[in-house]
Formats: C-alpha cells, structure tokens, sequence
C-alpha cells in the first residue's frame, strides 16, 4: 500500500510535465574545442543511428535566484542518450533556478550528431563537451558482470579533475538512467565538511560481497578499511569536491586498485569497486532520497522491483534494465511509467498516449 500511494503520489506530480514537439535542427558541431568545450559549426543531417528529440519548454529563473552555477557532469553515449535527455529535462523543470546550471557532458567518441540533439533540445541550455581518452584506462579495464560496465567512458567519472576546467571547483556527476523530481540545489547545498564526496550510503548491504575471496583472504588486502566503517555507496550520484580530489591525487590511487583487479581478479564489478576501496567510509552520507537506485533491477536478468520506503528525490534505473527499452517492448514495470513523462523522443508517444 505505502509503494502504491507513493507511486500515485509521484504521478500526480508529474502530470503537470509539458511536452512541446518541434522539428529537429540539423546543425553539428566543430571539432575544435572552446575553453575545454566544443563550439557550433558546420550543417551536417543527422544519422540515423543516433535519436532525435523534441524541444524541451524553456524554463526560467524565480525571482530569488543569484548568479551562482550549480555544475552537472554526465556521460553522453549514444545507447544511454535518451535517458540522459530525459534527466536533464527532469533536473531542468523541477528547479527553482534552471538558468543557474551549468552541464559538463563527456563523450569518448566525436558524434556531432549528439551535439546537434542537446542544442536543438534545450537550446537555452548552458553547457561543454569534452572530450575523455580512452587511453587513460586502456589496459586498466577488467571484463565484469556486464558488458555495459566494461565501457571506457563508465570510468571516465575517475578523472573529473583531469577534465574539467580549474574553475570547477565542484560538481554533481549524474548517471544518465535517472530523473529527478526534486530541486537538485539542495543536493549541491550538501556540506562535504572534509570529504571529498558525498552520496547516500547504504549500510545494511553485505559490503564483503562487492569484493572475492582472494581479496578478503590477503592478509593485506584486508586491512585495506581498518580503522573505517565502510558502506556501499552508489556512484551514478555523487557530489564531488574536485578541489580536494586532485589535490589528494585520488584518480592515482582508484587506479592503483584497478591495475591489481587485472592481475589477481579481487571484485566482479566495473568502476565501482576501486571507489569503495579508496573511499568507503570516509564519504560524508547523504540522504537516501537523493538515489532511489536498483530500479532496474540485478545486474543480470534486470526484474521490476519496486520503491523503496520513504520520499523520493531522484529515481535510478541502475541495474541491467533500462526504462526505455521495457517501455518500448510494452512490458514495462510499474516504476518505468515515472520515467516516461520525461521522454522527449521522438518516436515515443509514451508521454501523450498514458498521460494525456
């Protein structure tokens, strides 16, 4: 009954969602970057390998809002990117001050076609894009549970500090199969105190699990949280202080641990692993409301399940299923129709036909 009403109470909300259509603009983008960024140039007609959305509605400032940028990193894939649209809308429309952010996208492949779809979009969104070398972790990745966390640019999280420009100072990185249904400045307003991340931590999982037998039977290895409490933390949310990450050299250490996975197989699971390594229990803890993950299922067969207890800020669709691929195979769980009102595909009338 309390994931019914939570579930009605969510909808509600979010029956208000606007959806505009217009037609796709074919522009691209130069491969010549601008203060790290990318700028427009020449006309290029879309592929068709990549989707094309509709205009999102262009969402203002309140009258109390400052200067001051909230800044969002996400990764920009073509297979994941409709969700990424779709939470960069949800971010956008539940904010107080949406002319505030300040979106950073990495991509390890030049695709100007994605480039054409966010402009097209959200043509007054504030945003750059770079670029991140695979080579940084060429030789570092270990195969995992699934083929998706073996992705280069699922590492790419690790070397923020590298990328972004020094005047970064912080950031709130995003997973791209997520929306949120609350104003994410509260997020950013989180106190890190001397952390150098924050995210919601989950201590009742088994942490021991997230790592083999091999490691937990080196007598070194498994001092490595002596003197720590560690919990699970997810990293598809994270606010990061980039600031003290580089100073603290933390991508050198994430790839210290990565270089001994490819030698001794010590966990099972992507980029994950060596963050709960270096940093578990020395995160500062946020509130679970800030990542209602897991819905979308295990890593493996990807099965409904449903909310957990308790308000809701943001919904993640972590695990193998994705939202909009069981929307489009008409099998979708009771959780994916929360996602879809923020679905500006094109092709997807999901919005219009269940909403409306």
């Amino acid at each position: 009954m309390a994931f019914c009403t939570t579930l009605h109470l969510l909808l509600v909300g979010l029956l208000s969602l606007p959806i505009f259509l217009s037609s796709t603009i074919a522009v691209a983008a130069a491969a010549t970057p601008t203060n790290g960024g990318i700028r427009l140039g020449f006309i290029r007609k879309p592929s068709s390998d990549i989707p094309t959305f509709r205009e999102a509605p262009a969402f203002r400032n309140g009258d109390s809002c400052g200067t001051d940028k909230i800044h969002i990193t996400m990764n920009l894939d073509a297979n994941y990117l409709r969700g990424t649209m779709a939470a960069v809308l949800s971010i956008l429309k539940h904010s107080t001050c949406p002319e505030n952010f300040s979106f950073h996208f990495l991509w390890s492949r030049f695709q100007p076609e994605i480039f054409s779809n966010i402009k097209s979009t959200f043509p007054y969104l504030n945003f750059k894009i770079y670029r991140f070398d695979s080579n940084h972790v060429r030789g570092k990745i270990s195969k995992s549970i699934r083929q998706a966390l073996d992705q280069p640019l699922n590492y790419a999280r690790i070397y923020l500090a590298a990328i972004l420009p020094l005047d970064v100072k912080r950031v709130i990185y995003l997973d791209s199969d997520l929306v949120v249904v609350d104003d994410i400045a509260k997020l950013w307003e989180v106190d890190l105190e001397d952390k150098v991340l924050g995210a919601p931590e989950y201590c009742h999982a088994n942490f021991t699990k997230y790592f083999t037998e091999l490691f937990w039977s080196n007598p070194v290895w498994a001092k490595t949280f002596d003197g720590r409490k560690p919990c699970y933390f997810n990293t598809g949310v994270m606010v990061v202080d980039v600031e003290k990450w580089r100073k603290g050299d933390y991508t050198k250490k994430v790839e210290e641990w990565m270089e001994v996975q490819k030698n001794i197989r010590i966990y099972h699971l992507g980029s994950l692993p060596p963050f709960l390594l270096v940093l578990g229990g020395n995160i500062k803890g946020v509130d679970h409301r800030w990542n209602q993950h897991g819905l979308g299922g295990d890593n493996i067969e990807g099965k409904c399940r449903n909310l957990h207890p308790g308000p809701v800020s943001l919904l993640h669709w972590s695990g193998k299923g994705k939202p909009w691929l069981r929307l489009d195979s008409r099998k979708p769980c009771s959780v994916d129709h929360l996602w879809a009102p923020y679905d500006l595909y094109k092709s997807s009338m999901h919005s219009l036909e269940e909403y409306n």
